[in-house]
Formats: C-alpha cells, structure tokens, sequence
C-alpha cells in the first residue's frame, strides 16, 4: 500500500486538492484510494506527533501516536487500501513560524522527520507544491491582512526578499527527513487547476478532472478592490490602486524573488541531484519549459532562458521587473 504525504505547501492551492479528494471519494474508492484531510489529521490521527504538552498521565504521546497510526494503516491495508493520501499543509511547518521568521519553512526537516517516526518509515511518496515566491508571499501576506489586520512593513518584505533560504532548501529538508519517500514537486502555475493530474501522477489511476464554474480556486486570496472593500479605511488607504492582486514587493525585490524560483527550477529541471523529481504538465508532452506565473502582471516575461537576454552586469534575468 502507498502511503502518500501531501505536505502542501499553504497558499499553492492545497484546499482545492484536498475538495478535489473528498468531491471523488467515491470513485476513488473503487480504485482502491483513500483520502484523508485536516478534518482526520487535526482531530487526532496526528495528535501528539510534534511536540507540546505531555498528559497527566505522563504517557508518551509520540509512542501513542506511532501506534495508532500503525493501528489505522493496517487496518487500511487489510481491507485492501492501494493508496492512502494523507493531505496537511500544517505537516509541513507551521506557516505562521514562516511569516514571523520570513523564510520558507524553517521547521520543515524537524516536523517530517517526526512524521517519519510516527509513519515507521512507511511513507512512500510525498507531494509538494511550490510557487514563484513573489506570488506566494503576496497571497500569504494578502491573507494575513485581512485576518489579523496586520499589514506587511518595508523591514518584513526586505527579510523575505533578502532570505536565502529557497524552495530547493525545502526539498532537501524533507530528503532528509524522509530519505524512503519518492519526493514528486508541482509546480503551481501549471497544476493549481489540476489536481487530477497531481493524484493520477503519484497514484497511477487515471483521475477524472472535476467539470463546471467553481470547481477551483478556493481559499484565493482577494484582489485589491476586495481587499480595498473590506479592509478599515486607515489600512485600505495604504494599498495601491489598481484591480489585480496586492503585489507588496519593490520591482527589484519581485525580479530577485523570481530569479530565485528560476534556478530553483532549473535544479529541479536538472535532476534536483537525485532527490526529488519535477512532475511536468501531462498537456505539454515532451516540453521542459518553465512555469509561468498566471497572473500576467506579476510575471509577464514569457521567454525566461538565458542568452542574449541575460543581463551580465546585474547578473539579473532582463526583463523581470
């Protein structure tokens, strides 16, 4: 039986493939996929896994996680389970450590190899999907504001924009932490409409894609006269005008964000050095480009190989701003 980690990441379209999963639980399960989403893993399939308070009792809820996983995997296992996806962007990190740090998932590697000794080693795959960062943190910085009113200050985008830490840093935290699992990385500008395709690539079963309005994009976060509209008028002063997305970063700022993504996806173009594999768009057989944003403002420059319009005294791809 397949054991199949869908770690996120937050804000690449996570809870759209998560109602995919429940909207085809049953046609799943005539193919023998079982799917379970923050409704099992935060109401006590994982509880006590990462750290936190030890009961009165004084067990050890590490041990007692192990056990009731293992309990439930066998249980999945003899009623003839080909593939369980256990999707949680929480497993991945606390996305609110990301925010206040500015980095990517710093607590990524200690929070899986957690789950590796919980799941005994039986993970086999996991799923991860990445985003240009630009995009990412504008999305997670959108959705901040209008939870918390909380609005991103020139000191926190300069941390996320000079943060070294990428998404290849990410995959070779989970390596580690997981060196049995099948690391499968997807791009969100090509998969974030498809979570067939994501669920048939680790699952091998022909997924059927979902038909209608409405099937996608949910959790997005709000343009800016959604934004505008709902914000207090002393916060919404502070917004640009426009009708597209919130894009708090400077020009040159965005360009070193997305030239981060760049090499971090030509790594994963290259092999990623053996320890995870790109999952290409099954529309575009044989093609190799790069993702492209599809928010036309946000990433306009479609051609993103480097030649002649490489800028040698920046060291900058031309035409990123």
């Amino acid at each position: 039986m397949k054991v199949i980690l869908h770690i996120g990441a937050h804000r690449c379209a996570t809870r759209s493939f998560q109602s995919y999963l429940s909207r085809k639980a049953d046609w799943l399960a005539q193919y023998g996929v079982v799917a379970m989403g923050p409704e099992r893993t935060r109401t006590g399939l994982l509880h006590g896994v990462q750290p936190g308070a030890v009961g009165i009792a004084g067990r050890d809820p590490v041990q007692r996680a192990k056990g009731r996983i293992g309990l439930q995997m066998t249980a999945l296992r003899e009623a003839g389970t080909a593939s369980v996806v256990i999707s949680d962007p929480a497993m991945l990190g606390s996305f609110e450590q990301s925010l206040s740090l500015c980095q990517l998932y710093p607590g990524a590697g200690e929070h899986l190899s957690r789950l590796d000794h919980a799941f005994d080693g039986a993970v086999s795959d996991v799923m991860l999907t990445i985003r240009s960062p630009e995009t990412f943190w504008a999305s997670a910085l959108s959705v901040r504001l209008e939870q918390s009113l909380r609005m991103a200050g020139r000191p926190m985008l300069t941390r996320i924009a000079e943060s070294p830490r990428s998404w290849r840093d990410v995959i070779q935290d989970i390596y580690c932490a997981m060196p049995g699992a099948r690391i499968r990385v997807f791009a969100h500008e090509v998969f974030a409409s498809q979570p067939h395709a994501q669920l048939a690539a680790v699952t091998g079963v022909d997924c059927p894609p979902l038909r209608g309005a409405g099937s996608f994009r949910l959790n997005a976060s709000s343009k800016l006269p959604e934004l505008r509209a709902d914000l207090p008028a002393r916060l919404a002063a502070l917004l640009p005008e426009g009708e597209g997305r919130w894009m708090p970063f400077s020009t040159s700022e965005a360009a070193a964000l997305r030239e981060q993504y760049y090499d971090d996806m030509m790594w994963l173009i290259g092999g990623a050095d053996g320890l995870a594999e790109l999952v290409e768009d099954p529309h575009k057989a044989g093609a190799r480009d790069l993702p492209v944003s599809a928010e036309p403002q946000v990433m306009p420059q479609i051609d993103l190989t480097r030649g002649p319009f490489h800028d040698p005294d920046t060291g900058r791809l031309a035409g990123t701003g």
